[in-house]
């Protein structure tokens, strides 16, 4: 096994949907041909790792199912993908030495260079890596492009990620870590990888799916556990909001102190509070 000279490389479990191996990360290898990396034919899934456990699982396989059916990709086998998730957790627990971020990749196989999709039985890659902590609050930017809520693909966790990609470059470029999105009829929507969420007089309002935001894991569970409005805002809201906070499965209740031009002096006092309940919430079950 080849490994890096400064660190062990990661165990990554490599095949298709219905048979696979554990191999080291420098030997994970799939078809140049395969339709996730000609044209972003797949669907994934992120989820953190605690303790050498992946949170919320069952969750983040439904969606994954719903993604793939969307997408017109025959169902992942779950009994296949939760076999694969245990094995790599397992053969890296010495290695993580602490959080970690696995993703399961599931895309259409080996298929022609084009659009039509071939014959071949799909694509599954689970990998882990060590995941550095967020830190405590976080920064935002608006940006000027938009989500396409009438989408083919809208709401569904696809691997096309280009404008995610741009967009958290612009982030970036003006010292922000996430970008923010409108859609198409000018409605806040979401960001790169996150949703987002306004405090208002007390009161936590998210925009709704039909925003053609997606369905966040996270997100679900703070619709669940906490009182929480969906409801149709502009984007203009993020500047007039009490607080703002955004949710991910790595990140869970992120509070914000910077939105484009508008600072808070620090984390307020409600987005706070979900981040200390969603923390003791989570780690009582792992697969809630």
């Amino acid at each position: 096994m080849d490994l890096h000279e400064d660190e062990a490389a990661m165990i990554i479990w490599v095949g298709d949907r219905n048979l696979g191996s554990l191999v080291s990360e420098d030997e994970a290898l799939i078809s140049v041909l395969d339709h996730g990396f000609t044209v972003a034919d797949g669907v994934f899934e992120t989820m953190k790792v605690i303790d050498g456990s992946a949170f919320a699982l069952t969750r983040h396989l439904r969606r994954l199912t719903a993604s793939a059916r969307a997408m017109g990709l025959a169902d992942p086998d779950l009994d296949v993908i939760r076999g694969a998730v245990g094995e790599v957790l397992f053969a890296n627990r010495p290695l993580l030495g602490g959080p970690g971020r696995l993703r399961i990749t599931y895309t259409g196989g080996v298929a022609p260079l084009g659009s039509d999709r071939g014959a071949a039985v799909p694509t599954l890659v689970v990998a882990l890596s060590p995941q550095t902590p967020w830190p405590e609050t976080t920064t935002l930017v608006t940006v000027p492009w938009t989500r396409n809520e009438n989408s083919a693909v809208a709401a569904i966790k696809t691997t096309s990620y280009a404008d995610n990609v741009v967009a958290l470059m612009r982030a970036h470029e003006q010292g922000a870590s996430e970008a923010i999105f409108a859609n198409t009829r000018g409605e806040l929507c979401e960001g790169t990888g996150t949703n987002v969420f306004a405090i208002i007089g007390g009161q936590v309002l998210t925009p709704p799916l039909s925003s053609g935001c997606l369905a966040g894991v996270t997100r679900d569970l703070i619709l669940e556990w906490f009182d929480v409005t969906e409801q149709v805002l502009d984007p203009s809201v993020l500047q007039g909001a009490d607080e703002v906070f955004i949710s991910s499965s790595t990140r869970d209740v992120h509070p914000v102190v910077r939105v484009d031009d508008r600072v808070w002096a620090a984390a307020g006092p409600v987005s706070t509070r979900m981040r200390q309940q969603f923390a003791i919430r989570a780690a009582a079950e792992i697969d809630p």
